[in-house]
């Protein structure tokens, strides 16, 4: 058995129980010295239960699945696609709406979808709003819009990016390319691609602006690697690309395409 008087609870917390540690120490070493060696090795089991009992709770408090993305990216039919099945015609929303959302896998999951707006004037400040709860976040795209979209879409996941690396917890993230109904929707692998050249191209003008992070957060504000071209591979969260369409064909009639993303959201639940 080892020594008691080397004895140190692991990473933890362990400093603020070392008073009680020294003083049980000394009374029950006046006593029986095996008793001591014991009760503290069971005290500190004990501890690292309870600490690790509140780390999981503090990550399983968070359940919320953020959409953000910018007007007209079709966040809101997404939201109401993934909570009723149906088609509903949508209009730009001032405020957020959240819903609990009951995920499709075996252990009956419950996560908080949470529609963000997505005008500019707002959508930073909803951002700063709902950030720390983020489980996930559902950056999404309008694919038949991109091409005359894509500085307005890089900018805001450039900001979207940093402050979610900026988080303690760093959510899950997924860039969901929506509208793949429309003829001349781009595919995810080319947004992937313009994406990375454009944001290349956005943190070299961005890399000092003011960021809306947490006051605690070390992050920097710059993404991947300096002194090589921006590639999502580079960051310390896993981005996530997939095709999707909330609408689906025959005017929103037929069924939508958003298997690939119910699928995600069972992965991360």
């Amino acid at each position: 058995m080892a020594s008691v008087d080397t004895w140190r609870l692991g990473d933890g917390g362990g400093g603020a129980f070392q008073p009680y540690l020294d003083s049980l120490r000394q009374e029950l070493q006046q006593r029986d010295p095996a008793l001591l060696s014991v009760a503290v090795a069971l005290l500190a089991v004990l501890l690292t239960l309870v600490f690790w009992k509140f780390v999981w709770s503090r990550k399983s408090s968070q359940r919320a699945v953020l959409l953000a993305g910018l007007c007209d990216s079709g966040k809101t039919l997404l939201f109401v696609r993934l909570l009723t099945g149906h088609y509903r015609d949508t209009q730009t929303s001032i405020t957020d709406s959240s819903a609990v959302y009951k995920v499709n896998n075996n252990r009956g999951n419950s996560l908080t979808l949470i529609d963000l707006p997505g005008h500019e004037s707002l959508r930073l400040q909803f951002l700063d709003r709902f950030k720390s709860s983020a489980r996930a976040v559902v950056f999404v795209v309008d694919s038949a819009a991109f091409q005359r979209e894509v500085k307005d879409v890089a900018e805001f996941l450039y900001q979207v990016l940093i402050d979610s690396m900026g988080l303690k917890n760093t959510p899950s993230f997924l860039i969901a390319c929506n509208k793949q109904d429309i003829a001349m929707a781009k595919s995810a692998k080319l947004i992937q691609q313009q994406l990375e050249k454009e944001l290349n191209t956005l943190r070299v003008t961005r890399s000092a602006a003011p960021s809306t992070l947490d006051s605690s957060s070390t992050t920097p504000a710059q993404l991947g690697k300096k002194g090589k071209d921006f590639e999502f591979s580079q960051l310390p969260l896993k981005v996530e690309f997939l095709e999707c369409s909330a609408k689906g064909g025959r005017g929103g009639t037929g069924s939508a395409d958003i298997q690939d993303l119910e699928k995600w959201l069972a992965k991360i639940a």
